[in-house]
């Protein structure tokens, strides 16, 4: 993160908070502030959106399950809805919203745009990734996968943050390695850049991920 864009951390604590006005305030305090990106420089970029919204159990956020595909090195894995950026992106936020309506149907337009966390760069290939958060009013959106997902998941923050989930996993790609993750329905798990955003988001929420050495 950009010294000029870095912000102390809010002091969230984990858990439902006492309204969801208050966690909202919260997620709006930790994005940094650029919400329209410069055009896209050369070299291989991507684009996420973080979609936050009311749920339940406090604020959850929206995860994809990836398609199993062969030669895709992102293959089942729990992700963002987004993707590469394309010529006819304006901005990488353009792609990040665009990559959402074709996922999963879902059209970001009513949704309060948060800001940005910070750029990631991948390990597998080289590519710069952005996630831009958006909090979505109103019910659960029925959501409609397109061939690239197979599955969508909405997660509690609160299930997010526990330790209880927290696990070494061991990667089918790279099964002699130990990767952190997070544990979710079943034998899923968030690991690889997608945890790396969230320990970016966590660690701005005063709330840093641990994982088990």
């Amino acid at each position: 993160m950009a010294d000029e864009h870095r912000r102390e951390p809010v002091g969230w604590a984990g858990g439902p908070l006492r309204s969801a006005g208050m966690e909202l305030q919260f997620l709006r305090e930790v994005f940094d502030d650029h919400l329209t990106a410069s055009p896209v420089p050369p070299g291989a970029r991507a684009a996420v959106a973080a979609v936050f919204r009311d749920g339940e159990h406090g604020s959850e956020m929206l995860f994809i399950e990836r398609a199993r595909r062969e030669g895709d090195p992102w293959s089942g894995h729990m992700a963002l809805p987004g993707g590469r950026v394309d010529p006819v992106d304006e901005h990488a936020m353009a792609t990040a919203e665009r990559e959402t309506l074709e996922e999963v149907a879902l059209d970001l337009a009513p949704a309060e745009r948060l800001g940005k966390l910070a750029d990631l760069h991948g390990g597998v290939r080289p590519i710069t990734v952005s996630a831009f958060g958006y909090w979505l009013p109103g019910p659960r959106p029925a959501l409609q996968p397109n061939y690239e997902v197979a599955d969508t998941l909405w997660i509690p923050l609160s299930e997010l943050a526990d330790p209880r989930h927290a696990v070494a996993y061991n990667a089918p790609m790279r099964p002699r390695e130990t990767f952190p993750g997070i544990a979710i329905a079943g034998d899923r798990v968030i690991w690889g850049m997608t945890l790396r955003m969230l320990q970016d988001l966590f660690t701005r929420l005063g709330r840093p991920l641990a994982f088990p050495a």
